[in-house]
């Protein structure tokens, strides 16, 4: 598996030789750095670390500019393994966009956006009791009843109620390379990847 860490720069649409529209991702992918190769050997298993975007040493701890200082490059941002990659890479060696192609299928990882405290409607499309009459001017939107009576008295796990919505990790699978420009390290993919704008992605390549 090859692959590369980015930054999803935003949306656009692109126009196919049929002429039709077709919704795209456009994604600052790399230059990464191989911060570290992991081997069997010393770690039991092979994969390469990848950093992404330059970050201020005053940001970085001691142990990481370490880390970094090991791989003879300035302390990155973002960081992300990658298992089973194709080529051998070094300590330093720089990992650009060339390595994929245009019509290849990737699958693309980010952090959904975050949507804070969310009730049962708009986090699980629930109906609400739907009904404003007989006095139930603040029951539109409940969740409605969540447990049994005597028993078995308590409310099952797992039931779906409101909290926290968002901001966790997915993971979009066979999204097709439409177009590379290499000069300016972009990858524009077919269809949406998860996030919001600025936020980091890995584009992986399974062999």
């Amino acid at each position: 598996m090859s692959g590369i860490l980015g930054k999803k720069i935003g949306m656009t649409s692109i126009f196919n030789a049929d002429g039709k529209n077709i919704p795209c991702t456009v994604i600052e992918a790399g230059p990464c750095i191989v911060t570290q190769v992991r081997t069997k050997e010393k770690d039991g298993y092979s994969a390469i670390q990848l950093g992404f975007e330059e970050k201020k040493e005053k940001h970085t701890t001691a142990a990481l500019k370490g880390h970094f200082a090991n791989a003879k490059t300035t302390p990155k941002k973002f960081l992300a393994e990658f298992t089973r990659f194709e080529e051998q890479k070094k300590y330093g060696e720089t990992v650009s966009v060339d390595v994929f192609k245009e019509g290849e299928f990737v699958d693309v990882v980010g952090t959904s956006k975050g949507k804070g405290f969310q009730g049962v409607v708009k986090r699980y499309n629930f109906k609400g009791v739907n009904d404003a009459t007989h006095g139930q001017h603040n029951r539109l939107r409940a969740p409605g009843s969540i447990g049994a009576s005597s028993y078995p008295s308590r409310v099952f796990k797992g039931m779906r109620m409101a909290g926290r919505t968002g901001g966790n990790k997915v993971k979009l699978i066979n999204l097709e390379i439409v177009k590379i420009v290499p000069e300016k390290n972009l990858l524009v993919v077919k269809g949406a990847v998860p996030g919001p704008n600025n936020s980091y992605v890995k584009i992986e390549r399974w062999s």
